[in-house]
């Protein structure tokens, strides 16, 4: 989880993670990440690979087109782990639940 929150730590990979969250399941050619980043390419693809290291996007081919994707299954665990336990020590958790 901390290698997950460290590589969102990074301004321009959390720029890319939300370009590629608000895609939804479709996913984006690099080159669209890279137009609407304005990231050289090189960069960009030392990004991605960091992102992909830690489970939070993955790539697939389709052709000559390389499509980046969220994995929003991974983001949604990532969110949960954060918030799961909000509260649990302040007794307002207690309050929720009833």
């Amino acid at each position: 989880m901390a290698s997950r929150l460290e590589a969102l730590g990074n301004e321009t990979r959390l720029e890319v993670y939300r370009i590629l969250v608000r895609a939804g399941r479709d996913g984006l050619p690099v080159g669209d990440v890279q137009s609407r980043t304005g990231v050289a390419r090189s960069t960009l693809s030392h990004h991605l690979h960091k992102l992909i290291a830690v489970g939070l996007v993955r790539q697939e081919r389709e052709g000559t087109t390389l499509y980046c994707h969220a994995c929003l299954d991974v983001m949604d665990e990532t969110m949960g782990f954060l918030s799961r336990e909000c509260c649990q020590d302040s007794g307002c958790a207690a309050e929720d639940a009833a």
